[in-house]
């Protein structure tokens, strides 16, 4: 019988060893799947861990030679910073684009790696394309926003956290800066703020300028809509519609506010400028209260008004006439028609023919009155739609249509708004004020003053001293006379109420001798600084940054101004005060007082300094 082989010679039994192998089978089995388990969770908690906490928060977009522009990506913003990160710009919030439950990258470049572009598309929100333009030491960043329906509204909002902003449009209640104002979202363009008190009038222009060095630009011609909420943001809105209106505009940066805003005139205005009649500046403007029912009596009441003048030996001035006045005068040269209740002209602008007989009736009138000037009142907005050939027009066209019409009128025309007209040999007249002494009376008129000059327009018919706005007189004597103190440093001295009517000869020598300064040191100096306009478009009148714009403390000043770089003028605007506080701005120079000859170093705070009733600070720039 044959020997049976030992097939195991392993003390361990075969078929334990079967059974062996099969548990640590299974074992393995249940380890390498609770191994995966585990991995899959780690790699989970590592993609939260790299989408939330070690993910860059910032990417960049575009570097130029000082600044780029960053995604934030938690805040959904863009960020104009110095490449260095040690100065913010601004800030835009971008944020309502996407769905804020939605992480946006917003850092693949579509514009296939150009480094001057970058595009990006949110999928069935909008596109947008960005473009880095770089000129000498400013760098200009233009946005372009297409929504990808008529459904999407498109809004980016611009941070008022650090920055004082300027521009824009006027206000009821002007603010310098324009960062304590409130306006709902409303479409950017100007209205009549006697019927829209709520809205934007007078000078408007689509810039706006912070203090950060930055300057935002609005295309000029796509309808926008631009809300302001107060010490936090203002935004530009695209108008809902059946149209895909795209949001455009500029973001130019700067090393400081005044190199950016130099930039920025230049872009704003590029024609060439020219300059209205500057024999205006001179003459005093009277306004004629007389409430007549004839062109007879007009003219008798003309007599005795100007020879009231004369007696208190204020008769070299022009004599301002209502348009009621003017219809009686012109009973035969039939100017005015009615329209709405209203004396108006309904004029077609775009056509040669209708421009010629107005002005050929305006000629007429000149003639027969001898009138010196004519105020072109309601362009505030174009006249609706009618008979006939008129065809509506948009107002920034109709107000630039009418500016070229007063421009032709012989340097006689005075408008009442102004918008991509700021190089028109026209004057511009101010927004009429209250009779008060708070923001909407004489606490608004050197915020006001600063925000038309930084729009270019430097050549203004001020409100009358005292505010006309309730047509009233005004009286109160310590506000007419506080206002007539600061009216004689602006461009045009204009009176509603006449100095007599206080019956007291101080108010009188002082109307006089305010007059008398405004015509020997006012005038000469704006026609020196008016030629410094033509060559170079700097405002005649500047804030306090102007001269050192690295400085905070100038930022927010809304009751100094400079005429030109060599006089600062610091006038009370407080009822009842006889001192006040000065900021005299440090550029390497000193500051001088015209009253006292005192000298005192830029840089200065000069606290409760005195200013009697009858005075103004103002202080000279000595090298």
């Amino acid at each position: 019988m044959p020997h049976a082989r030992n097939r195991n010679p392993s003390p361990i039994p075969e078929g334990t060893w079967d059974t062996g192998l099969k548990e640590m089978n299974e074992t393995w089995k249940g380890a390498i799947a609770c191994l995966g388990v585990a991995v899959f969770f780690v790699m989970t908690i590592g993609i939260i861990y790299w989408q939330v906490v070690d993910q860059p928060n910032k990417n960049w977009i575009l570097r130029g030679t000082f600044s780029g522009l960053i995604w934030e990506r938690r805040t959904q913003s863009l960020v104009i910073q110095t490449l260095d990160e040690d100065k913010t710009f601004v800030e835009i919030d971008v944020g309502n684009v996407g769905s804020p439950d939605t992480e946006v990258p917003f850092v693949r470049n579509l514009c296939w790696l150009n480094k001057t572009e970058f595009c990006y598309t949110w999928e069935s929100v909008a596109e947008v394309k960005i473009s880095l333009d770089v000129s000498g030491e400013t760098e200009c960043y233009g946005m372009s926003w297409t929504p990808a329906s008529c459904h999407v509204v498109l809004k980016d909002c611009f941070s008022m956290n650090n920055v004082s902003w300027y521009g824009g449009g006027s206000v009821r209640g002007q603010s310098w800066p324009i960062n304590q104002q409130n306006s709902s979202m409303q479409p950017f363009v100007i209205s009549d703020l006697r019927d829209a008190p709520s809205g934007y009038g007078s000078a408007l222009e689509r810039y706006f300028l912070g203090s950060s060095g930055v300057a935002v630009l609005l295309s000029p011609d796509i309808p926008v809509q631009l809300g302001l909420e107060s010490r936090q943001q203002f935004c530009l809105q695209t108008l809902p519609g059946m149209e895909r209106l795209p949001l455009q505009y500029s973001v130019c940066v700067a090393r400081h506010v005044k190199a950016v805003h130099q930039e920025a005139a230049s872009q704003l205005s590029q024609q060439s400028r020219e300059l209205p009649n500057m024999r205006t500046l001179w003459l005093p403007f009277w306004n004629f209260l007389a409430s007549v029912d004839s062109g007879v009596k007009v003219e008798r009441e003309l007599r005795t008004f100007s020879n009231r003048l004369r007696r208190h030996h204020l008769s070299e001035g022009v004599i301002s006439l209502s348009e009621h006045s003017t219809t009686l005068l012109a009973d035969m040269v039939p100017v005015l028609s009615q329209w709405g209740g209203h004396f108006c002209v309904k004029l077609n602008l775009t056509s040669p023919a209708g421009v010629g007989w107005f002005l050929d009736r305006v000629g007429a009138l000149q003639d027969l009155v001898a009138m010196e000037y004519v105020l072109l009142e309601g362009a505030v907005a174009a006249p609706p739609e009618g008979p006939g050939p008129l065809r509506p027009l948009g107002g920034e066209r109709y107000i630039g249509l009418l500016a070229d019409v007063a421009a032709r009128m012989g340097e006689s025309a005075i408008m009442t708004a102004g918008t991509r007209t700021s190089h028109k040999p026209v004057f511009v007249r101010m927004p009429a004020l209250q009779s008060e002494w708070g923001p909407l009376g004489l606490r608004g008129l050197i915020p006001s003053l600063l925000h038309h000059t930084l729009l270019g327009y430097n050549f203004l018919l001020p409100d009358a001293v005292g505010g006309s706005l309730s047509g009233d007189m005004v009286t109160d004597e310590e506000l007419f006379i506080r206002w007539l103190e600061v009216a004689a440093f602006l461009p045009v001295l204009s009176f509603h109420t006449p100095p007599w009517v206080y019956g007291e000869e101080q108010v009188l020598n002082l109307t006089r001798s305010y007059i008398s300064l405004h015509q020997d040191l006012v005038v000469p100096l704006i026609e020196k600084y008016s030629e410094e306009w033509l060559l170079t478009r700097h405002p005649i009148y500047r804030p306090m940054w102007w001269l050192n714009p690295n400085d905070p403390a100038t930022f927010t000043i809304d009751d100094q101004f400079l005429i030109g770089d060599e006089v600062l003028v610091a006038p009370v605007v407080e009822r009842g005060a006889m001192q006040r506080d000065i900021y005299l701005p440090d550029g390497g120079f000193q500051w001088q007082d015209s009253r006292s000859a005192e000298v005192f170093d830029g840089g200065t705070l000069l606290q409760d300094y005195p200013v009697a009733l009858d005075q103004v600070a103002v202080f000279s720039r000595r090298s």
